[in-house]
């Protein structure tokens, strides 16, 4: 099983980076550490380009790539690579179909206040088109240690058992304990279900879903969030630095695509610990498959890649 890192030799790159750890180190994943550089093109600013520089460009790169897997501790499996293309964000999701990856991991913009998210342009562009599960570290996040307890964030809306098998699997197959939560903003303009509404809901998809096995794992702890705004609630529940929170997409989304929904975007900005947001109707049989398979690396064309 493999993730790739949207590398950037910055804060950000380093958040994404122990991320990308915490997740490996609880299912013995191996990282792809991904630098994209900007295609060559005549409409580039400088071309064609001075004598000597793309020797200096190539050793600044391997310089950097080095510190990205230097990054990476000794337990941990990570190979450095460098892709290029016109947007980041597509070359992202190319490097991880062509790496049989089963994820993406990024890095929030270091513009994040109190460890909180801050979307930039490369993370807004996966969350809205990533056809693989995005997860998204807060600036400024530093845990390398395995994460611990698995959140799953589900509305009352249509679509929720399709959240909750991924989380049932995920959950399942790294033994982490799964919590289901449901947020109730209560001040005006807020969400329209009330908390004991909430509550039925969470507690009927968890016992009714016929996609949950029985004795999967653990009877998920079922919570109810509630507070003036929906950003309260979110404050307002019981957070562990070593968890995460999965999160499906908004209807609005292609199928197998993500699409982060305007709910899904304010909690986003009160959230203290990782996301990942999965696609619409996200074909978890294959990703099982992928996951429990070795999926040996192949290269491109304009690849090159360093190991660590």
């Amino acid at each position: 099983m493999r993730y790739v890192v949207g590398y950037t030799a910055n804060a950000r790159g380093c958040d994404a980076v122990n991320l990308a750890v915490a997740l490996a180190r609880r299912q013995g994943a191996a990282l792809d550490l991904v630098m994209v550089l900007p295609e060559d093109s005549p409409y580039n600013g400088v071309y064609p380009r001075a004598a000597g520089f793309d020797t200096i460009l190539t050793e600044q790169i391997e310089a950097w790539q080095e510190e990205g897997l230097a990054l990476v501790p000794g337990d941990v499996s990570a190979k450095a690579h460098i892709r290029r293309g016109e947007s980041e964000a597509e070359a992202l999701i190319s490097a991880a179909a062509d790496l049989g990856a089963a994820m993406l991991v990024i890095g929030a913009s270091s513009a994040g206040l109190f460890k909180r998210f801050s979307i930039g342009s490369v993370a807004s562009a996966l969350l809205h088109a990533s056809t693989f599960p995005v997860a998204l570290a807060p600036a400024g996040y530093s845990r390398t240690e395995p994460v611990s307890r698995l959140t799953c964030a589900l509305g009352t809306r249509a679509g929720a058992e399709d959240v909750l098998a991924m989380a049932v699997s995920m959950a399942r197959r790294r033994s982490l304990p799964l919590r289901l939560v449901s947020l109730v903003a209560l001040g005006a303009g807020g969400s329209e279900a009330t908390v004991e509404e909430a509550t039925t809901h969470l507690r009927g998809v968890a016992e009714a879903s016929a996609r949950v096995e029985a004795g999967a794992l653990e009877k998920p702890h079922v919570v109810v969030g509630q507070g003036r705004t929906l950003e309260d609630a979110v404050d307002r529940l019981d957070w562990v630095d070593s968890e995460i929170l999965l999160i499906g997409s908004s209807r609005l989304a292609q199928n197998k695509s993500i699409f982060l929904g305007a709910t899904a975007n304010r909690i986003l900005r009160a959230l203290p610990v990782p996301m990942i947001v999965v696609p619409r109707n996200y074909d978890l049989q294959a990703a099982d498959a992928m996951e429990t398979d070795q999926i040996a690396v192949v290269g491109g064309a304009g690849h090159n890649e360093v190991t660590k």
